[in-house]
């Protein structure tokens, strides 16, 4: 979705809202006590690595992470396509094969790659939408994890598999593991949130999400 499509829909959304939703009320999902940690989560022995992932727009996606124990940066951009294409003008046309995406990293001795799954399963976004997120469509918007790793694979396989045959979600989940180098987005994309906090779209859509991960995971919430 465009710019000015993002700031329209944020501009009616808050003007309908009586009070501002939660996460729970704007996608559906369960508290994450209803989101079990992973049975599987490697924990590299290093002090760095990186983790990429894609749950529609990036502003509130970088947000949440940059708010949790062990990360370091946090950075939007695209992922999937070439890099020729990602730009956020013809990414949001839908068919550059990109998806926005976030750049994360984190120290794996602090929190695992499995912790980093569970808040995106559980707070981030709605995993059993297809090819969008909220008001926000097209494939561009998709949920999909891009492992930096076989190992980060693993446990991304582990996890969907663990949480479908549990029953996590009431529909089928829809992240798909893929590859593609990250391509970071345009200036004035990152730390959206920070340096946009009356932003209709962020505070309709974004703080929830932000709240959410402070009170689900106090554990791992950083100011």
């Amino acid at each position: 979705m465009a710019m000015k499509q993002r700031i329209a829909i944020g501009l009616a959304a808050a003007t309908a809202a009586i009070a501002l939703p939660t996460l729970a009320s704007l996608s559906g999902k369960a508290e994450a006590a209803a989101v079990p940690p992973p049975q599987l989560n490697e924990r590299a022995t290093g002090n760095r690595e990186v983790a990429v992932l894609a749950g529609g727009c990036f502003w509130g996606v970088e947000a949440v992470y940059e708010h949790v124990k062990g990360v370091s940066d946090v950075r939007s951009g695209f992922a999937g396509g070439d890099r020729k294409s990602a730009t956020y003008d013809k990414v949001s046309g839908g068919g550059t094969r990109h998806a926005e995406a976030v750049r994360i990293v984190y120290d794996p001795k602090v929190i695992g790659y499995g912790d980093l799954l569970r808040i995106f399963f559980a707070v981030v976004h709605d995993p059993t939408e297809v090819n969008r997120q909220g008001p926000d469509v097209g494939p561009q918007y998709r949920s999909a994890i891009f492992p930096q790793s076989e190992g980060q694979a693993r446990v991304a396989r582990a996890y969907i598999a663990q949480l479908s045959k549990q029953h996590i979600f009431p529909k089928p989940i829809a992240t798909k593991l893929e590859q593609g180098a990250f391509v970071a987005a345009e200036a004035y994309h990152q730390d959206f949130m920070r340096k946009n906090p009356t932003h209709p779209y962020i505070v309709y859509h974004d703080k929830p999400k932000v709240a959410a991960l402070k009170r689900q995971f106090p554990l791992s919430w950083k100011g």
